[in-house]
């Protein structure tokens, strides 16, 4: 048996068509807006109308009725180019939208999806807290029934699309109460933004991604109807896992993206520069490095597409997804350090896309599970306990 991994023609057809999207569209406005800390609204506006927010959600939601492998290959384009574009619709789509779809009631994905999918609204997902990263069973933020209401209380940190002008909610990770043995019963609750005592902090000062919004969430007495559950009471910590298991194919996608700008990026770099009369192209050092660079990259995309491929037929993808996120996001720093070491001193300039790869793929390593987290899940799946 031999394996193909050539792209279906519709798949094809959508990678030339971001391809095209972000080389024309992205590419000449993104380095401003990246240094004035600007959310790129128009971009993501456009972005909505070519169903890039819908690609995996089936047309009665207002989808495209795509799949995961799509979605993956629209954030590898889109990374090529810039980061801070390609997760804003990561984390609108993986994060916020697919919570909804994957556990939500009827109702809930009726009121929240089709606006979602058409990237008139955006969706955030606040797992994340202070004292609870890696360790998300941590959880702190509490939700307590009163009457027909949750009364939410507690903080989050670190959340994508939280903040924007479009951001219509944020599905909140809370301790709704305790098992038997005294652990905590973790829910995921709908909070629309602008709810009484819900309240967003100014975007975070980041080293990277600084055309995406990042923030600090706060609940101070924050109550939202009974029927905002998503799912069952008490799942919470279960439909959280599952996002972040798909969501890593997402963000190795998108770091096989970065890794392989980086790559496009020098070799262009590499046959303009002349020093001591010829291209440093022609330094055999150089075509080593780049040689390096591509097979990396080429060896994080069949990763990626290896998990989204197991995820789209139905088949236990956990492992194969932290595989292709930890290699894939180490792949993504050691190219984006290559990548500046070719340019030189104008790698360390901020006018040249590497130095913003450079400074957008560290997170890539920490971001929806660390490179430990990752190691730690793989071994579990070979039979260990950590």
């Amino acid at each position: 048996m031999s394996l193909d991994h050539r792209l279906a023609p519709e798949h094809e057809e959508l990678r030339r068509t971001v391809e095209a999207f972000a080389h024309d569209v992205i590419a000449p406005k993104i380095g401003d807006l990246y240094e004035r800390h600007e959310f790129p609204y128009e971009i993501v506006a456009e972005m909505g109308r070519m169903g890039l927010f819908g690609l995996p959600f089936p047309e009665e939601y207002g989808g495209m009725g795509g799949d995961y492998l799509a979605l993956g290959i629209a954030l590898e384009e889109l990374a090529r180019v810039d980061s801070s574009v390609a997760i804003t619709l990561e984390a609108g789509v993986s994060l916020g939208a697919m919570p909804l779809y994957l556990f939500g009631s009827e109702e809930q994905k009726r009121e929240w999806l089709p606006r979602m999918c058409s990237g008139e609204v955006l969706g955030a997902f606040g797992l994340t807290e202070p004292g609870a990263g890696s360790d998300a069973g941590g959880t702190r933020t509490t939700a307590v029934r009163e009457g027909d209401e949750w009364v939410i209380n507690g903080s989050k940190c670190f959340i994508t699309n939280s903040g924007t002008d479009i951001t219509g909610l944020v599905t909140v990770t809370a301790v709704t109460g305790r098992k038997a043995d005294g652990r905590p019963e973790i829910s995921s609750i709908i909070v629309p933004s602008g709810t009484p005592g819900f309240t967003v902090a100014a975007p975070y000062s980041k080293v990277g991604w600084n055309a995406s919004d990042t923030r600090e969430l706060s609940f101070d007495g924050v109550r939202v109807p009974l029927a905002n559950l998503v799912g069952e009471e008490g799942r919470g910590y279960a439909q959280f896992l599952r996002i972040l298991d798909e969501g890593r194919i997402a963000i190795s996608a998108l770091a096989t993206g970065l890794a392989q700008g980086c790559v496009d990026e020098s070799v262009k770099y590499a046959k303009e520069r002349h020093a001591f009369g010829k291209a440093i192209g022609d330094n055999q050092a150089i075509q080593f490095k780049l040689a390096d660079m591509e097979t990396r990259a080429h060896m994080a995309r069949i990763g990626w597409r290896d998990a989204a491929s197991r995820l789209v037929r139905g088949e236990p993808f956990k492992k194969e997804a932290a595989i292709a996120k930890l290699y894939s996001s180490t792949v993504a720093v050691d190219n984006a350090r290559d990548a500046t070491q070719i340019h030189g001193g104008y790698g360390f300039m901020n006018e040249y896309p590497v130095a913003r790869m450079w400074r957008d793929s560290k997170i890539l390593e920490i971001g929806e599970g660390t490179s430990e987290v990752q190691r730690m899940l793989i071994a579990r799946e070979l039979g260990f306990s950590a």
